[in-house]
């Protein structure tokens, strides 16, 4: 029988609010299974690119990363927010130990290929890029593994990286290891029928009814991209999906039962 393993994955809203970090981190403390923590950047990267005059480019909601917003986010993702949560779990008598994916390389990403639009240092990532054997084992050590949403190619190249996908990858990869249980953890009790009401939430959500919801403009854009990586873990044997507000998370362990769960 495979151990369980929980790999939690946290956004801006939560990194942007103190106190509700603080909470979120005592919860998952507490967990006692083995664990990994994924997270993104917040809103520090913008305030600071703003801060030294470092235009930032959108396309379709994707952020342009060139050389100096690939320096900006690099120092924050990687550095004060990484070691801010690592600190923080601390704290709380949890052993963590934070990462890039360039760390011991333990995510190797490659360039963002598209045929009209240059992303610049945006790394994209799949199944294979994990270095499984050695985040095992680091596992072993009872080291709780937080991740950045930083990777790098082995040519001296940082990426940044969508943290949604780096969970998604890090559970494909795991999943023969571990009895793994993805969880996305955002500002939403899960994901809703109707965005503006807050307990409209849809408790199952398979691809096919993915396809439907997203056919009839019934998801906001920025629900997409979790629930597109979600699938992908689902349907690479990841034994549990599920989006949930990240204050249910003491509730969701216990219980089993808050927010939306992915299905085949």
């Amino acid at each position: 029988m495979k151990d369980k393993l929980y790999i939690i994955k946290i956004g801006g809203a939560l990194i942007d609010d103190e106190g509700l970090l603080n909470e979120f981190l005592k919860q998952f403390s507490e967990i006692k299974e083995r664990k990994i923590l994924v997270h993104g950047g917040g809103k520090l990267a913008t305030t600071l690119a703003d801060k030294l005059g470092v235009e930032q480019k959108m396309i379709n909601g994707r952020r342009i990363t060139d050389k100096d917003t690939l320096d900006i986010v690099a120092m924050v993702y990687a550095g004060g927010i990484n070691k801010n949560i690592v600190a923080k779990l601390q704290q709380k008598k949890c052993k963590a130990m934070g990462f890039s994916g360039a760390d011991a390389n333990l995510i190797k990403a490659t360039k963002r290929e598209h045929a009209e639009i240059d992303f610049g240092f945006v790394g994209d990532i799949t199944e294979k890029s994990v270095n499984k054997k050695l985040i095992s084992k680091l596992i072993k050590l009872k080291l709780v593994p937080v991740f950045s949403a930083i990777t790098h190619d082995k040519k001296g190249n940082l990426f940044n990286t969508n943290a949604d996908t780096i969970a998604s990858v890090i559970a494909q990869a795991l999943s023969s290891k571990y009895d793994v249980e993805l969880l996305y953890c955002f500002d939403k009790s899960g994901v809703l029928e109707d965005v503006e009401n807050p307990e409209s939430v849809i408790k199952n959500i398979s691809e096919q009814e993915f396809s439907v919801l997203k056919n009839e403009g019934k998801l906001h854009k920025g629900i997409l991209p979790k629930l597109e990586n979600a699938l992908g873990a689902i349907k690479n044997n990841v034994n549990k999906v599920f989006l949930i507000k990240e204050t249910e998370l003491k509730n969701h362990i216990e219980n089993h039962h808050a927010g939306t769960e992915i299905c085949l």
